[in-house]
């Protein structure tokens, strides 16, 4: 079988390029989940570089349930990296080392994510993969996808630090339905799910502020008080 030429260039350096590009509800950073899988009903999929699209290339990848995507923080191409972040579910003013964290701000900006592979398109065309809970913005590209293997990949007794919380840590959205009805119903529930994660900075508390967030076609304006989000508008915007 005739083999691809390989990425390296030595022994110690790795050059890589996309193999396609993932397409979500997030035109923009702000709103984004703070890790993937925290809103399983967010819809997205990956199209793929002429290079990749052989269907010999997904061959038995419908036989998982989950995938991981090693994909590359785009946005923050050369703005460096610190030995020490301060994560926003620790308020954003307590320190932590890079490698004990999920920094985009990395020596290598790389990034990882378990999705839930919900369809597969071959067509003459290409191939696209339909996924859900995806952590990313539009347009990030993806380096590679391997499958996830639960009896390897799952471990019952692992401890999270400060990203235990995560899961635990939800606002109650208020929003009327009016409002709501100008989304369509393919994305209300994930809307409705990644405003209950908070999407403001960790160091951010101040009630009568509204903030602004594109997600799809739409920008959502809400404020919050405490523990309860109020959606205040919802206009489509122009495409």
């Amino acid at each position: 079988m005739k083999k691809n030429p390989a990425s390296s260039v030595s022994s110690d350096t790795l050059t890589i390029r996309p193999i396609g590009h993932i397409h979500t509800d997030f035109p923009e950073k702000f709103g984004i989940p703070r890790q993937s899988g925290l809103v399983p009903s967010l819809q997205a999929y990956i199209t793929f570089e002429k290079e990749f699209q052989n269907p010999d290339c997904f061959r038995g990848i419908e036989r998982f349930t989950h995938l991981w995507l090693i994909w590359g923080f785009s946005e923050n191409q050369g703005r460096g990296w610190s030995p020490t972040v301060r994560p926003p579910r620790l308020g954003g003013n307590v320190h932590t080392g890079v490698f004990a964290s999920r920094s985009p701000f990395r020596p290598n900006p790389l990034g990882l994510s378990s999705v839930r592979l919900e369809g597969i398109s071959l067509k003459e065309g290409g191939c696209i993969l339909y996924i859900s809970g995806a952590d990313l913005m539009d347009g990030t590209p993806i380096y590679d996808i391997k499958p996830y293997v639960p009896v390897s990949d799952h471990h019952p007794d692992a401890l999270g630090s400060f990203s235990d919380t995560a899961r635990s840590h939800r606002l109650t959205v208020h929003c009327d339905y009016e409002l709501l009805s100008a989304v369509t119903p393919d994305k209300r529930q994930a809307l409705l799910e990644v405003l209950a994660l908070d999407p403001r900075p960790a160091y951010h508390d101040d009630p009568e502020r509204i903030y602004g967030m594109d997600f799809g076609n739409y920008c959502v304006r809400f404020c919050v008080d405490g523990m309860e989000l109020y959606v205040r508008e919802i206009i489509q915007n122009k495409k």
